[in-house]
């Protein structure tokens, strides 16, 4: 399988357990905007593109997919998502899967308003979300939601700007400078997380695997610990019913007063991804199966152990600038 990774940064981990599981029997090519990327250092063959908003992107990426062959095609950054699901017939053209949701789904996922005015529709519980202030307002007033709440920019990922206000002055400061937040009711129960393969030939998912955040850094994980419970993936299964996705996906959840609510998706590899992978749960195996074989996966929800831990820590690639300069091609 030839897989092409886009945006590749630091996913130097997801990279090496594709290895151990395809071996031979894999391909890793990846781009981005910089030589300085760490994960280049484990791949077979790596472009420098240009930033994604660039008017060329998209032909360098099918270029590339030409040229290397390439099976399956994902990105690993948030606001690339819509990109590749925007052009996903283009792909589809050259005999390439993109891993990553239909349009709908993908805009979504991108715009956490507009995901909370959806699940509502859909009947799912999510957290109480506000657009503006003045949608804020009439609530606040009635008692219906009170301080302190949760504030993060509609259209962001990594948490950047999110952060608990606990007064209508503080409030009201942010909201004038800058628009774009939203104003969310805030959680106090168990912060959760689920990694979800959705087969892209029975389009079901085929395996959920939850786990309990023991602390996160820049808006991800990086210690949790495995759980199992079949109301999680009962409601894990019932939102999904209201979406299109096409492989893998990272879903936030809250548990509180004895119910999951849907915080957010990120329809990719999450950064946590690590851990499931480490408990046996190999999402590189499943898309083997879809892509090259052409088969669907059999449903394996649920079927690792419990209390399994991850502990993320640091470590490095260390070579010359002529290594990381010439490394990458140019398309």
């Amino acid at each position: 399988m030839n897989i092409l990774f886009c945006s590749v940064g630091r996913r130097c981990e997801l990279l090496k357990d594709f290895r151990n599981t395809l071996g031979d029997d894999l391909r890793i090519v990846v781009t981005d905007n910089s030589p300085y990327a760490p994960a280049l250092a484990f791949a077979d063959s790596s472009y420098k593109v240009p930033l994604i908003t660039d008017e060329n992107y998209i032909p360098m990426i099918l270029d590339i997919c030409r040229k290397e062959k390439i099976d399956a095609v994902t990105t690993l950054i948030d606001p690339e998502i819509s990109i590749l699901a925007d052009h996903r017939e283009e792909f589809k053209t050259l005999g390439v899967e993109v891993l990553a949701p239909y349009k709908e789904t993908a805009r979504l996922c991108f715009d956490k308003y507009e995901m909370f005015k959806y699940l509502k529709e859909k009947g799912i519980r999510t957290v109480m979300t506000y657009g503006s202030l003045e949608e804020f307002m009439p609530d606040y007033n009635s008692g219906k939601i009170s301080f302190p709440v949760f504030v993060k920019p509609r259209t962001g990922s990594g948490s950047v700007g999110a952060r608990k206000v606990a007064s209508m002055e503080l409030l009201e400061e942010l909201m004038n400078r800058d628009p774009s937040l939203i104003i969310q009711e805030l959680m106090t129960g168990k912060d959760m997380d689920a990694d979800i393969y959705v087969d892209t030939i029975s389009h079901e998912p085929v395996a959920i695997f939850s786990k309990k955040k023991i602390s996160t850094t820049i808006g991800g994980a990086n210690k949790t610990i495995s759980f199992k419970d079949d109301a999680l993936f009962d409601f894990v299964k019932k939102a999904l019913t209201v979406f299109e996705f096409n492989g893998p996906l990272d879903m936030d959840l809250w548990f509180q007063d004895g119910e999951y609510y849907l915080s957010e998706i990120n329809p990719r590899f999450g950064g946590a991804y690590l851990h499931a992978y480490g408990a046996g749960v190999d999402f590189p195996s499943f898309i083997y199966k879809n892509v090259i074989d052409g088969k669907a996966n059999e449903p394996v929800i649920g079927q690792y152990d419990e209390d399994v831990v991850m502990m993320m820590y640091d470590s490095v690639v260390i070579d010359t600038l002529s290594n990381l300069t010439g490394r990458m091609k140019e398309i």
